[in-house]
């Protein structure tokens, strides 16, 4: 059985920015500026899933064929500020 991850991270964009600025690993420093220029609010809810491993892999086909660029953008812009909040604790 594979369960989704439990993540939550409650960044404003002056702490997004700030994480970012003085990127301590080496990945970080070669990013170019990304700045945020706007946030939007967005009401969720998280689940943490348990489901077969068949069902599992169905599921991440399905959203690969679904996600957009700006879905990638996304995730790796939010894991990269996980990271870097992370390492400099």
């Amino acid at each position: 059985m594979k369960k989704t991850p439990k993540t939550t991270s409650n960044l404003t964009s002056d702490e997004a920015n700030a994480s970012l600025a003085p990127a301590s690993t080496a990945a970080l420093k070669d990013l170019p500026i990304i700045r945020i220029v706007s946030e939007e609010e967005e009401m969720h809810i998280k689940m943490e899933l348990e489901m077969e491993d068949e069902t599992h892999d169905m599921l991440v086909k399905w959203g690969k064929e679904v996600a957009s660029d700006e879905d990638y953008i996304n995730i790796a812009i939010t894991d990269g500020l996980k990271h870097g909040i992370s390492s400099n604790k």
